[in-house]
């Protein structure tokens, strides 16, 4: 009885540490959202107020494309990073 307890007690452990993992995983994603979308608008509003003949629709696509731009080569970098580490 004691073993059959232990084990629904260690499922209990791991399936609330795997939703743990899962939360996080999804709050990161959102931080990274926001935080590209705060890029974007920053990047948006320099561009506005220099050139006053950009219309918003051109300025909303070079800050779009060049967040991710910047995206790309981050991830791609740490890709490298994490890839170089794991040799011995």
């Amino acid at each position: 009885m004691t073993r059959v307890l232990t084990m629904i007690a260690i499922g209990v452990v791991l399936l609330a540490g795997a939703q743990a993992v899962a939360d996080d995983a999804v709050s990161q994603s959102t931080m990274r959202k926001r935080q590209m979308m705060v890029q974007v608008v920053n990047c948006m509003k320099k561009r506005m107020s220099v050139n006053r003949e950009i219309s918003y629709n051109a300025a909303s696509k070079l800050c779009k494309d060049q967040v991710s731009s910047q995206s790309d080569i981050s991830v791609s970098v740490a890709l490298v990073a994490s890839a170089a580490a794991a040799k011995p």
